[in-house]
């Protein structure tokens, strides 16, 4: 039986960073369900595209529809062997639904695999599980890291970082890197 993980998401969640490792973790075999607060499998969440084009800042551009295939209000976290929460707008909106925050804390108090990327650690801050943790995130969100008790990791966009059951990273090119350890810390073994 292969391992089951938990996307949360929402509107505006970035294009790559819920698309990609939720077709990759598929393709080497894990069942993925990706759930929204308020939503039901068959429904969709619009993504947005996050940038780096020499601006002070991201761009922000429209992405895809994401249709997800699970039901948030289904969700039980113990039938769940790891947490993914993906980066873009939907971080700071959905860390407001107590729900959201109950899972994460799931996640931690059971010291299963959590991968966040980009404004993902808002939810991890707003869940209060990142006292004494060392965590990546989008540089913008270093301060709610810190905030939250954590130890913000400032490393370059592409590098992705390992605290214990936490894999984090600053942004989407870090997908390699960030899966790669993601995966490690879910016990795969993958040849090619």
């Amino acid at each position: 039986m292969s391992k089951k993980i938990l996307f949360l998401v929402g509107d505006f969640v970035e294009d790559y960073e819920v698309m990609v490792p939720f077709q990759a973790l598929l393709a080497v075999g894990y069942q993925v369900h990706a759930v929204c607060p308020d939503k039901k499998a068959g429904e969709k969440v619009r993504t947005a595209v996050h940038d780096f084009e020499g601006d002070q800042t991201y761009s922000e551009k429209p992405g895809h529809n994401f249709q997800l295939n699970a039901t948030f209000a289904d969700v039980m976290p113990e039938d769940y062997d790891a947490l993914v929460i993906p980066g873009g707008r939907a971080p700071e909106y959905i860390r407001l639904n107590e729900r959201v925050l109950e899972i994460v804390r799931h996640f931690f108090a059971a010291h299963k695999p959590v991968a966040a990327i980009c404004h993902g650690a808002q939810v991890l801050a707003a869940a209060g599980v990142l006292t004494g943790r060392a965590c990546s995130a989008y540089p913008a969100v270093g301060p709610d890291v810190t905030r939250a008790g954590g130890e913000y990791v400032g490393i370059p966009v592409d590098q992705a970082h390992v605290d214990g059951n936490l894999v984090s990273a600053p942004a989407w090119p870090a997908h390699p890197e960030w899966l790669a350890k993601f995966m490690k810390v879910l016990g795969a073994k993958i040849e090619l």
